[in-house]
């Protein structure tokens, strides 16, 4: 018999964090996010917002972790979801009561659109990594592909920059590369290098979706700009063989399937 959960689902397959048990800090039936990301695999934004409110009770999710069956392998718990975590207003305190009651590395996977705040910025600082979100060099581009509520991407860039200077966990920075921003891999890797993340992550939409991915060998061409940095890349990037314990809904509802 399968296990129901509400909040947590996976264990699945990352090709960045191994095997990750994920917790959606919205859990609503709509995505919430602040984007509409042309490649997203959730699809539409039904709720757009940049209004942080706290979602789901961390008592709610720590019943839940407590109920995972014993022996499962688990490299990261990653705050991701159905929508932008840093949105769920208990963010911080959300991830102080996991790590008192688990001891896997958290990481949170953000589109970046609240990091110029300093109380995200100060939350976001608890946990173990940060995968922020950085597709476009300049703000047109970053209207086509992230389709922003209101966020200007200098503020984007600056907030990242801020919270690099005192972050003591590890840094990684994601970019989406679509037919809209390939031709820009060079001027996004100069400001990349500006921030000097602890990792890159090049990545492509390979998740079913209505855009289509980038060639293997056009983002070989656009890893040649982020020479100097710790790259890592989707195509050259093996999954584990990962069981997850959520039931399939569970997953559909995520994306992960």
């Amino acid at each position: 018999m399968e296990n129901k959960f509400k909040y947590i689902y996976g264990p699945v397959p990352s090709w960045r964090l191994g095997s990750s048990l994920g917790i959606d800090l919205l859990s609503q039936k709509d995505k919430i996010c602040s984007f509409d990301c042309v490649y997203c695999q959730l699809g539409a934004t039904k709720v757009f917002t940049e209004t942080r409110h706290q979602y789901v009770s961390e008592n709610n999710i720590i019943k839940e972790l407590e109920g995972l069956p014993d022996g499962i392998p688990i490299d990261y718990i990653t705050l991701s979801g159905r929508g932008e975590p840093t949105l769920a207003a208990n963010l911080g305190s959300v991830i102080k009561s996991i790590q008192r009651n688990r001891t896997e590395p958290i990481a949170v996977i953000t589109n970046s659109s609240l990091i110029h705040r300093a109380d995200v910025r100060e939350e976001l600082s608890h946990a173990d990594l940060v995968i922020a979100k950085l597709d476009a060099p300049k703000q047109d581009i970053f209207e086509i592909i992230n389709k922003p509520l209101e966020t200007q991407l200098n503020t984007i860039v600056k907030g990242i920059k801020e919270f690099k200077k005192g972050f003591k966990g590890k840094l990684a920075i994601q970019i989406m590369f679509t037919d809209d921003n390939i031709g820009c891999a060079a001027d996004i890797a100069n400001t990349v290098k500006e921030i000097m993340p602890d990792e890159v992550q090049l990545n492509t939409p390979l998740r079913p979706c209505s855009i289509v991915p980038i060639s293997e060998e056009k983002m070989l061409e656009a890893k040649t700009f982020f020479t100097g940095l710790n790259i890592i890349s989707i195509y050259e990037s093996n999954k584990k063989d990962v069981k997850p314990i959520s039931d399939i809904d569970t997953l559909k509802r995520r994306g992960k399937e």
